[in-house]
């Protein structure tokens, strides 16, 4: 029996979600190209779509619009536990907890819309509170007159957000929401097959998430950049970094063969939101990066990968490098949720086989004999 290692390139189920191309480099939610999505859209409207199916209208979107609203707010009993948490936890850490205790007021009940909405509205206030409350600050409650990506910085920082940063955040939220049956996606969907209910379902993705092969590497990218600190040093960096048999962040991806569409579209969001010489920075090593592992590995095609131009564009709205996987956290949840509510639709445990190469027809020896 051949055995696929990771399940690479094995379909495990349908799914009318979302699709990639690696080779031709495309994303598509529900049907719409990344880049159609990105360009004018609003998280918001992206998230109905993933959960619905279909673009909203306007009374869809403002229904929407207001129910995530009135779910921002968190219990007081969830940020009082936040406080108790140590000040050192990875903000990730945090995310999942509090997760875990909304989960725990929630009867075991088949995944609904409402949870998804719920959740997705309150890991930005989450977050937050839980940045104010290492940094000595007293969190600060959500607006109602604000949309999701404004609403994010206002809490962090106290202060009206500018409409620059406001902007490429957004775009940052809509091409992270969602891409196939990555590793988090697919523990969700693990999960929601045994019939476990949303909470719980998000609370592994995040688990899945924590590693660094899996939506990690945007902080490392900001210290590779910071490291490097001016473009005339990037090759002798990168050369040293691989001489080393380093990896180097950022780059490659298990599924794209091609430029990721996500990277591109985030290259153009840091030229408008990022400081010039950050930007300069970032494409040199991105250049230089591609043409050395050209020649260190000719055998495969490795480009800027999402989570390179995803540091930059984090870094320039505000967002300190321990906020940057919980921040993807706040994205992806209206994928993870829509592939839970997909799966409980149609559902079947999920269940693989290992094909076992262990010993066979052992004998049990008494321990006195061993």
């Amino acid at each position: 029996m051949i055995v696929a290692k990771g399940l690479e390139g094995i379909i495990v189920d349908n799914s009318s979600i979302c699709k990639i191309d690696g080779n031709a480099g495309r994303l598509i939610y529900r049907g719409y190209d990344i880049h159609d999505l990105a360009s004018s859209l609003s998280f918001e409207e992206v998230a109905y779509l993933l959960w619905n199916g279909d673009l909203p209208n306007h009374q869809q979107l403002r229904e929407l619009n207001n129910e995530l609203v009135r779910q921002r707010t968190v219990p007081q009993e969830l940020k009082s536990a936040i406080r108790n948490l140590p000040t050192s936890s990875n903000a990730l850490d945090v995310l999942r907890t509090a997760i875990s205790i909304l989960g725990a007021e929630t009867p075991l009940k088949k995944p609904e819309m409402m949870d998804a909405i719920a959740i997705s509205a309150k890991i930005p206030t989450i977050n937050a509170a839980f940045y104010r409350i290492r940094n000595g600050q007293e969190p600060i409650e959500p607006r109602d007159d604000l949309n999701h990506a404004a609403d994010y910085l206002y809490m962090l920082s106290g202060r009206d957000p500018e409409p620059v940063k406001v902007e490429a955040l957004n775009k940052y939220l809509i091409l992270l929401a969602d891409h196939g049956m990555n590793s988090s996606t697919f523990t969700a969907r693990v999960v929601a097959s045994t019939w476990a209910d949303m909470y719980s379902a998000v609370v592994a993705a995040i688990c899945a998430l924590k590693g660094p092969l899996h939506g990690g590497a945007p902080a490392p990218v900001l210290k590779m950049l910071q490291d490097i600190g001016k473009p005339e040093r990037a090759e002798e960096w990168i050369r040293n970094e691989l001489k080393s048999d380093r990896r180097l962040m950022g780059f490659g991806h298990r599924v794209y063969r091609t430029t990721d569409p996500r990277a591109e579209i985030l290259r153009g969001i840091g030229e408008k939101s990022a400081p010039k010489d950050l930007v300069e920075l970032a494409e040199t090593v991105e250049e230089t990066g591609i043409r050395i592992l050209q020649e260190y590995r000719p055998q495969r095609k490795l480009y800027a990968n999402v989570e390179f131009y995803s540091a930059v564009v984090m870094h320039s709205v505000g967002l300190s490098p321990d906020l940057f996987t919980a921040t993807f956290a706040a994205s992806r949840s209206v994928g993870w949720t829509a592939n839970v509510l997909e799966q409980a639709a149609n559902n079947r445990l999920i269940r693989p086989e290992t094909e076992y190469t262990g010993p066979m027809n052992r004998k049990v020896v008494h321990i006195n004999a061993r």
